[in-house]
C-alpha cells in the first residue's frame, strides 16, 4: 500500500466531488496541496492566477456558469484577505465555493508568520461553514462536510490546513471513503415543493389580478417554459433583475427588460401599472423600482425561504424549486381570455424600443458605446458565455444587448464588484473549452487586475478547441468609473491613463483591435470573432453619453411614504393617478 499525504486525501475529494479544478495563488503553505494537484496529470487541475482575489472571483465564476462548486487556494496572511472580495460574491449571489487556506505554524515561538485569525477573518463570509484540519485521520471527513455545506446552503465555506497537515501520513483506515455523497453540487439537495394549500392560495390571487406583472431572477434558470405559459395564461408582462437577464428570450414581446437604475423604462413601467405580482426566484435589490407599498398582491417563489418578502411584501410565500412550483401552479391557474393588460405591457415594450433605437444612432466623440453593444447583439454566437464587469458597461449590457437562448452570462450582481469579468471569462472558457466566451468590461476594471488576467488567458489559451475569447474593453478614460454624461475633466491629472488594451494583447501573443470609429464598430466585432486566439477589442467611447436612469414609476408619491403620509391617502391618489389606459 503506497502511504498517502494529506495532500493526496484534498485531491482524492476533489475528484469525488466532480471539482475539475481549483484557482489561486501558490505559496509556502499551500505547497504541497498544489505539488500534489500538479501530479494528478490534469483533474483535477490547479489553475493558477495572477492574483488572490481574482482567484476567488474565478472559484466563483465556476460555481455561476457550471453550478458545480468552485473551489480556491491561498495562504495564511494577506493571501487569505484577498479571498475574500470572490467569497462575498459567492455568498451575496447564493453560490457554492469551498476556499482551501493553508497556514504555516512554524514560527520559532510556534505561531505564524503573518499570522491573521483565519476563524474570525472568515467568519461571516463562510458563516456557514470554518473549521481547521487538526488530525491527517479527519481531514477527508472535513472537506466532504465543507463541500456538502456550501453545496446545501448555496455558500461559501473554509478549510484552514496547516502546511505539516498537508505533508503528514494518513493512516489506512479509509473511514472518510465509506461515507456516501448524497449531494450533487449545485443543486437542490432534494424536490422541493409548496403544500397544496399554499398553492391553492397562490392560484387564487394570480387569478383574480387584473394588470399581472412577473418579475424573474436568477432562480428562474430552467424554468423559462413555464414562466412564458403563465404569463401567457395570465396575460401579463415580465421583467428580469440582472442576474435573470440570460432566463428568458429578450424577444417577446411582453418582455420589458431588466428592471432597475441599469434597467429600462418598459420594466418600470409594469412595475408601476400592475396591481398583482409574480416573483420568481429573484432578490433584486432595486426596491426602489418595484411597486408602490400596498399596490399589488404579491405571491414569491425562492428555494431559500428565508429570501422571501426581504424586498417586497408576499402575501403568499412559495418555497420551492421554481420550474416544478410553476407547473403545480399552472394546473391550478385559470386563464385570463381579456387581453388589455397584455397590449398595455406589448405597447411599452415598441416604445421602449424605438428609444433604444434613438439612443444607439445619437452622434457621439469618437464611439457611441451603445452602439458598440448593439452591434455585438446582432453578431452574438449563438452558444457559449458573456461575463461582465461592473460600470457603465453594467448599463449598456442590460439595455442593449439581446442574449440568444441559451446563452448563459453571469456578472457581480449583488455586491457589485468591480474586476470580476475577466475571471470569471477564464472559468467559463476552462469550463467549456469548445465554446466562444465573450468579457464586458471598462477601461476601470481592465486596470485593475484585467491586464494582468490576460498573462492567465496567455497562458492558458492554446490548450481550448475553441480559441475564442473576446475582451471588449470600453475605453473612456473616465476616471470616475462610470462615464454617464459628465464632461471629462480638462485636468489631465483627473483622468484615466489611456492604456493601449489591444497592443497589450497583442504583446501577450493574443490578437486586438482598437477601434475609434462609429463606422468600423461592426467590422472590429467581426474579426474578433474570427480571430484564432483570444482578442482583446479596444473601443473608444465618449464618456459623456448619458446614463440615463428610468425613473421610478410614481417616484413623487414614493416621497409621501418617506414624509410618513398615511397608506390610506396615497393609495388614492395612486388609484386617481393610474389607469391602464395611462401607461399606453
Amino acid at each position: 500500500m503506497v502511504d498517502r499525504s494529506v495532500a493526496d486525501v484534498v485531491v482524492e475529494r476533489l475528484l469525488a466531488w466532480r471539482v475539475p479544478r481549483a484557482f489561486g495563488y501558490p505559496g509556502e503553505a499551500i505547497a504541497p496541496l498544489v505539488d500534489a494537484l500538479d501530479h494528478t496529470g490534469g483533474e483535477p487541475a490547479f489553475i493558477p492566477a495572477r492574483h488572490e482575489e481574482t482567484a476567488s472571483f474565478m472559484a466563483t465564476g465556476h460555481a455561476k456558469f457550471t453550478g458545480g462548486i468552485g473551489v480556491c487556494l491561498a495562504t495564511q496572511g494577506p493571501s487569505a484577505v484577498q479571498l475574500l472580495n470572490g467569497l462575498y460574491d459567492a455568498k451575496l449571489d447564493s453560490k457554492p465555493v469551498v476556499a482551501i487556506v493553508g497556514e504555516d505554524i512554524s514560527g520559532p515561538l510556534g505561531g505564524a508568520h503573518q499570522e491573521i485569525g483565519l476563524s474570525r477573518l472568515f467568519g461571516d463570509v463562510c458563516n456557514q461553514f470554518v473549521r481547521y484540519g487538526r488530525s491527517p485521520e479527519d481531514v477527508g471527513a472535513l472537506l466532504d462536510q465543507a463541500f456538502r455545506t456550501a453545496a446545501a446552503t448555496r455558500s461559501p465555506t473554509c478549510v484552514v490546513l496547516p502546511r505539516q497537515l498537508q505533508e503528514a501520513l494518513v493512516p489506512d483506515l479509509q473511514t472518510y471513503a465509506a461515507g456516501v455523497i448524497t449531494a450533487t453540487p449545485g443543486e437542490p439537495l432534494a424536490r422541493v415543493l409548496p403544500h397544496d394549500a399554499d398553492l391553492d392560495a397562490a392560484a387564487q390571487l394570480l387569478s383574480g389580478g387584473q394588470r399581472t406583472a412577473i418579475l424573474v431572477g436568477q432562480g428562474g434558470r430552467d424554468a423559462a417554459a413555464e414562466i412564458i405559459e403563465i404569463a401567457d395564461r395570465l396575460g401579463a408582462g415580465v421583467a428580469t433583475s440582472l442576474l435573470g437577464k440570460p432566463v428568458l428570450d429578450e424577444r417577446l414581446p411582453f418582455h420589458t427588460g431588466v428592471l432597475g437604475e441599469v434597467g429600462t423604462p418598459a420594466a418600470a413601467e409594469l412595475m408601476g401599472g400592475c396591481d398583482t405580482l409574480l416573483m420568481v426566484g429573484t432578490n433584486d435589490p432595486w426596491t426602489d423600482y418595484f411597486p408602490m407599498p400596498e399596490q399589488a398582491r404579491t405571491v414569491q417563489i425562492d428555494i431559500d425561504g428565508r429570501r422571501i418578502g426581504t424586498r417586497y411584501p408576499a402575501d403568499v410565500p412559495l418555497v420551492g424549486d421554481a420550474a416544478e412550483t410553476l407547473r403545480a401552479l399552472l394546473s391550478r391557474v385559470r386563464g385570463r381570455p381579456e387581453q388589455q393588460w397584455r397590449a398595455t405591457v406589448e405597447s411599452s415594450v415598441d416604445r421602449w424600443r424605438e428609444v433604444a433605437a434613438e439612443r444607439v444612432a445619437a452622434a457621439a466623440d469618437p464611439v457611441n458605446p451603445q452602439l458598440v453593444l448593439q452591434e455585438l447583439s446582432a453578431r452574438m454566437p449563438g452558444t457559449g458565455a458573456v461575463a461582465v464587469d461592473v460600470g457603465s458597461v453594467l448599463y449598456w449590457y442590460a439595455r442593449h444587448l439581446t442574449l440568444p437562448p441559451g446563452v448563459n452570462a453571469q456578472l457581480c450582481g449583488t455586491l457589485g464588484s468591480m474586476g470580476c469579468a475577466l475571471p470569471y471569462a477564464v472559468a467559463a472558457k476552462l469550463a467549456a473549452p469548445d465554446q466562444p466566451v465573450v468579457a464586458l468590461v471598462g477601461d476601470g476594471a481592465m486596470q485593475l487586475n484585467g491586464l494582468a488576467e490576460l498573462i492567465t488567458v496567455s497562458h492558458l489559451w492554446q490548450r481550448w478547441r475553441d480559441p475564442r475569447l473576446v475582451v471588449l474593453v470600453l475605453n473612456n478614460r473616465d476616471q470616475n468609473g462610470m462615464g454617464g454624461g459628465r464632461e471629462p475633466s480638462s485636468d489631465p491629472t483627473h483622468r484615466r491613463p489611456d492604456v493601449p488594451y489591444a497592443g497589450w494583447a497583442r504583446l501577450l501573443g493574443l490578437h486586438g483591435v482598437r477601434v475609434d470609429r462609429p463606422e468600423l464598430v461592426g467590422a472590429a466585432w467581426d474579426e474578433a470573432l474570427a480571430a484564432d486566439r483570444p482578442c482583446v477589442l479596444e473601443a473608444v467611447v465618449d464618456p459623456a453619453v448619458s446614463l440615463a436612469p428610468p425613473e421610478p414609476a410614481f417616484a413623487d408619491l414614493r416621497s409621501l411614504y418617506a414624509e410618513g403620509a398615511p397608506a390610506r391617502k396615497v393609495r388614492e391618489q395612486v388609484e386617481v393617478t393610474v389607469s391602464a389606459e395611462d401607461l399606453v
